[in-house]
């Protein structure tokens, strides 16, 4: 586990309106637009008359798909992509996505944004009936889940409904058949999934900012256990599971999603300035500044700003040719990183009172290196805000948070946690005051499960990356 909360996927997918057209180069648009939430592989599926042609490749959208890889790909009337960050399984080739298999009656391909909780023991049932698995993905015990119950159906919709019905977690798919492109956002929408419709044809994305830079409207977003069929140029709508309780993952507010997103009504860059008023009337300081971590603590900031008419500056400046900290491969290493991405603009900072904004804290490793930075740079005091809640427990649905171990405030008081980052004062957005931005988007309510350990549905005991190569997990009673 890293010192950051890591991004998670990203899906975007395309049926035209037209029978050939050149759809690859949309979908690259689109994935660059969603390579936020994943940097470690990507891959794009066309659709050509039912024939199916693909590229897979660890790395970036941007190095991955060249001019030449890009020619190499045909036109055709259906297409998905996917950007990976893993949260199941290793990250490798084979586990890249959109994943393509063939079956009895034909080929599926799918692309998923989630994490499942009952994967291991779908897959264990998947396997005693024979089915061989090539990935350490829960992608794949979707897939083949879908496959089984498409040998029993008369369509791949029924197939998918039928699946919805025994996978458990958080999951948005785009599953992709010959004819056919179907979008899913799970009962509880933990994930985010919105759709576009116009005279050219239907494109669903994990965020709108994709829509908006491919040149699409967005319409609205997927609802929770709802399944979008688009087939022969239509558009059909079913409501699989309409009564469940709405919970979006907090972090796609938080962290996750770009500021220009629009996620259940509600944009992204203004939740997050919410989140930084609301921090300012709960937490109040005398400072002469108030700055942000670069780029996730910036909006709430400027809340914080706003709200205490404490004057908001720019403090940092960010490489932009440095790797992000949690794809090094040793903590020396990414503490190195930390000191090269964020350098403190000296005479901004010396001899002033500094209120700092960030969105989370969970090592604590890479906070503490920044507030000695400034100190080294002049300044008098560093007051830290964070515009979250502090992190307690471990996330079942997607953000890669495994385990309680590393988490600093584990068993800690917000004061020991102060000490150890060498603040002047600490304090975390309440959970009350996290929770006041359903007030100002369509949810009833957010998954704040690895803040308070209450989750909306039935979680395992514990969860772990590579749970396909660990024993068997138990589930415990559902915890409201």
């Amino acid at each position: 586990m890293f010192d950051k909360v890591n991004e998670e996927c990203g899906v975007f997918g395309i049926y035209s309106f037209d029978n050939e057209v050149d759809l690859v180069s949309e979908v690259c648009i689109g994935l660059s637009a969603l390579q936020h939430r994943g940097e470690e592989s990507c891959g794009i599926v066309v659709n050509k008359n039912g024939i199916i042609n693909y590229h897979h490749s660890l790395g970036l959208v941007s190095d991955k798909f060249t001019n030449e890889c890009l020619k190499n790909l045909p036109d055709g009337k259906i297409a998905i992509g996917h950007v990976r960050y893993s949260t199941t399984g290793h990250s490798n080739k084979s586990n890249a996505q959109p994943l393509v298999r063939n079956h009895k009656k034909g080929t599926i391909v799918v692309a998923h944004n989630g994490n499942l909780t009952n994967a291991l023991e779908l897959r264990e049932e998947l396997e005693d009936l024979g089915h061989v698995f090539t990935t350490t993905s829960d992608t794949e015990v979707i897939l083949h889940t879908i496959i089984k119950e498409r040998i029993k159906t008369n369509s791949i919709e029924e197939a998918v409904k039928n699946t919805m019905g025994k996978i458990k977690g958080a999951y948005s798919l785009l599953v992709m058949s010959p004819q056919k492109l179907i979008a899913i956002r799970d009962p509880h929408g933990f994930k985010p999934l919105c759709m576009s419709v116009d005279e050219s044809g239907v494109v669903f994305a994990s965020e709108s900012c994709a829509l908006d830079i491919t040149g699409h409207k967005m319409i609205r977003d997927i609802e929770p256990g709802e399944m979008v069929v688009v087939e022969n140029n239509k558009i059909n709508s079913y409501k699989v599971f309409p009564n469940e309780r709405k919970s979006l993952c907090s972090f796609e507010y938080i962290y996750f999603a770009r500021g220009d997103s629009v996620i259940d009504g509600l944009n992204v860059q203004y939740a997050r300035e919410l989140m930084g008023r609301f921090l300012a009337k709960q937490s109040k300081v005398d400072a002469d500044i108030v700055a942000g971590v670069p780029d996730s603590g910036l909006d709430a900031a400027l809340g914080y700003s706003v709200e205490s008419g404490i004057p908001y500056k720019n403090i940092f400046v960010k490489s932009k040719y440095i790797g992000r900290t949690f794809i090094q491969n040793s903590q020396a290493k990414r503490g190195n990183l930390v000191n090269l991405k964020l350098n403190p603009i000296r005479e901004a900072v010396k001899d002033k009172r500094i209120i700092l904004i960030d969105d989370s804290i969970v090592r604590g490793t890479t906070i503490r290196k920044i507030i000695n930075s400034l100190y080294d740079a002049g300044a008098k005091e560093v007051h830290i805000k964070i515009a979250s809640p502090a992190f307690r427990d471990i996330c079942y649905f997607g953000t890669d948070i495994d385990s309680k171990d590393n988490l600093i405030s584990n068993g800690r008081t917000i004061e020991e946690i102060r000490k150890i980052i060498g603040a002047d004062s600490l304090d975390y957005l309440s959970l009350e005051n996290l929770n006041k931005i359903v007030d100002y988007c369509n949810l009833d309510g957010l998954c704040t499960g690895c803040f308070s350990g209450v989750y909306p549905i039935e979680v395992p005991n514990s969860i772990e990356k590579n749970r396909f190569e660990t024993v068997p997990i138990q589930f415990t009673k559902k915890k409201r």
